[in-house]
């Protein structure tokens, strides 16, 4: 069995061709050529932590993955990264385990920041004025590093709890070429962007309907486990275009789920990104429309991009 590090993955893999697979993913998903069994989830309370594990098998790949990713999100005051992990991939024609890729959480994060630049593309605004971002994390970094060949926007609002943890992602993003703008009000985020993208593990609503400006586009990646929310549920509500990555998974979690809960919204309105990749639903017909992209996080993304990571170091 192959055992791969962290920086040998980082340091070669492709993330062009990463966004391909995950997309091809995405769509073999939503045509029912992906086996994805039950996520395992677990809650680590007393240390402010998760971890979720996932496993998926495409039809027509030589292989299947098995997924280990963990999220304690008070690791940095500890001197510690939030996210850990690794990704295990065996073959699909006599089980024997290939390879090893001890990634610390980074491929699961960048897929997720992958997915976010799809989604963005698909639907974000032609003319975007502000992008704004809730968080400060790696996760936050990620995505505003993948939009950039997204949008030619420069200007960004962040929100944050922490002064110091937004003092860091002005100088990362000053570092881009970003104007940043810094807050610890939500609610300027949502009047000044018209391109959100929401990163933390809140588990209280932080951005309120009647904040949001018609035209906005946001990509919801935080909720990624029950427990969790970041959007006014009267928000999804709102929203003219709701695509999930998984109606299942959404259907249980994610900030669509407290949506259908409270009866807000049925399920005949959402869209699955497999769907919208192939053609098969519209998203954005308007400039006014506002569009929501709600992303758990489907194991097929991590079998996608596992197996992207190999052929990049092959």
């Amino acid at each position: 069995m192959r055992i791969v590090d962290k920086q040998q993955i980082v340091a070669h893999i492709d993330l062009d061709l990463a966004v391909q697979r995950i997309e091809e993913g995405f769509v073999a998903f939503s045509n029912g050529k992906v086996q994805v069994p039950p996520v395992q989830t677990f809650a680590f309370t007393g240390a402010n932590g998760d971890c979720c594990v996932k496993s998926a098998f495409m039809e027509g790949s030589e292989t299947f993955t098995v997924k280990v990713s963990t999220g304690f999100y008070d690791n940095p005051g500890k001197g510690l990264e939030s996210n850990d992990g690794l990704v295990l991939v065996l073959s699909a024609s006599n089980g024997q385990p290939l390879a090893l890729l001890q990634d610390q959480g980074w491929l699961t994060c960048m897929r997720t920041a992958l997915a976010g630049r799809i989604a963005a593309r698909l639907l974000a605004p032609r003319e975007v004025h502000a992008i704004g971002t809730l968080g400060t994390g790696t996760q936050a970094r990620m995505q505003l590093e993948q939009l950039l060949p997204v949008t030619a926007c420069r200007k960004v609002i962040v929100w944050g709890r922490s002064e110091a943890a937004l003092e860091s992602y002005r100088a990362f993003a000053c570092a881009l070429g970003f104007d940043v703008h810094t807050t610890t009000e939500p609610r300027r985020v949502a009047e000044g962007a018209n391109l959100i993208v929401c990163t933390t593990p809140s588990r209280v609503a932080l951005l309120d309907s009647e904040w949001v400006r018609p035209g906005t586009h946001i990509t919801a990646v935080g909720a990624d486990a029950p427990g969790k929310q970041e959007l006014d549920p009267l928000l999804v509500a709102r929203a003219d275009r709701i695509i999930v990555d998984s109606i299942v998974q959404c259907r249980q979690y994610g900030e669509v789920s407290h949506a259908l809960k409270a009866g807000l919204i049925e399920e005949a309105q959402l869209g699955e990104i497999g769907d919208l990749l192939d053609g098969r639903i519209v998203g954005r017909t308007s400039d006014d429309e506002i569009t929501l992209v709600d992303l758990t996080g489907v194991a097929v993304q991590d079998a996608q991009i596992a197996l992207c990571a190999l052929q990049s170091l092959s």
